[in-house]
């Protein structure tokens, strides 16, 4: 058994995307440059309403047999390819659901490099078992990231030796980088990607052009108008319940978006950041910075 732990992400789905105009589709659409997806590199993004809120985020790879495989939440994918579908209008393109034809792996573990023969870089990707892997192109902390046909996933974990690990278990390991899982962690139409992460993450290409609701979140950036952000907290006391609120001397300064044993992701207020009277339902919250964090306070 080898040292690398595999973690099967059935929260996570497979949309398929071929065509001869869906690279420039996409580009038009997503906050990344699509460009940059190849055999050997993979990419995270995002679509945004026109008003430059959070609808989606995923990761787009290059599929062995043409075109790409984009890794999304299972139980929102339809909402994402009805919008996709919408936008593509005369566009050469397919796009369809996989239904449980892939299976998406997280893989943690020392060596994923050598193992796989990939190097240890950003989206860095390789083919794959009629799938691909590739390292998490948000952080190298987050090991690496693998869609496996359903069908050869036994022979895949059996050939390369891999210990099975939990979805917990991975939790823990993004919620103390801070890192946000789609939903899970933010708001549907309301959420803003500058105070989630996804500028330092690498979601966004600042110089592609445009794309649905890049006006916004171009303006946010060179006006400086970010007032929160997701950060990971340390929870001490009774665990709180998430979605609850979090107050600095009694007046509301964030919010507890997920919770992971005594870690959690929260949205806060950046003046609020440096108190050390953070409560949440009467549990000291304690706000961590990540090593990637970029706060103008």
């Amino acid at each position: 058994m080898s040292n690398i732990a595999a973690i099967k992400l059935d929260h996570r789905t497979i949309l398929k995307l071929d065509g001869e105009d869906l690279v420039p589709f996409l580009q038009a659409v997503v906050t990344q440059d699509i460009g940059r997806v190849s055999p050997t590199k993979s990419v995270w993004s995002a679509l945004l309403t026109p008003q430059g809120k959070f609808l989606h985020d995923f990761f787009v790879a290059s599929s062995p047999e043409g075109g790409f495989l984009l890794d999304c939440e299972k139980e929102r994918a339809a909402d994402l390819l009805r919008r996709l579908k919408l936008y593509k209008m005369r566009s050469k393109a397919t796009l369809e659901q996989t239904d449980n034809r892939y299976s998406i792996l997280a893989l943690q573990g020392q060596n994923l490099d050598q193992k796989f023969g990939i190097p240890l870089e950003k989206g860095a990707s390789k083919a794959i078992a009629n799938g691909c892997i590739y390292i998490d192109p948000r952080h190298p902390a987050m090991g690496a990231r693998a869609i496996i046909p359903t069908d050869k996933l036994s022979d895949f974990l059996k050939e390369n030796a891999l210990s099975e690990s939990t979805l917990a278990d991975y939790d823990q390991i993004r919620v103390a980088l801070g890192i946000p899982d789609g939903s899970r962690d933010l708001e549907v139409e309301k959420s803003i990607l500058l105070e989630n992460g996804f500028n330092e993450l690498d979601a966004i290409d600042w110089d592609k052009g445009c794309y649905i609701g890049q006006e916004l979140t171009a303006r946010t950036k060179y006006r400086a108008l970010i007032k929160k952000r997701l950060l990971p907290v340390k929870l001490t006391g009774s665990i709180p319940e998430a979605g609850s609120d979090i107050t600095n001397s009694g007046k509301n300064v964030g919010i507890l978006r997920s919770v992971y044993g005594n870690l959690g992701l929260a949205t806060l207020k950046i003046d609020a950041i440096g108190s050390d009277q953070l409560l949440c339902n009467g549990t000291n919250v304690t706000p961590l910075l990540p090593d990637w964090i970029e706060i103008d306070a």
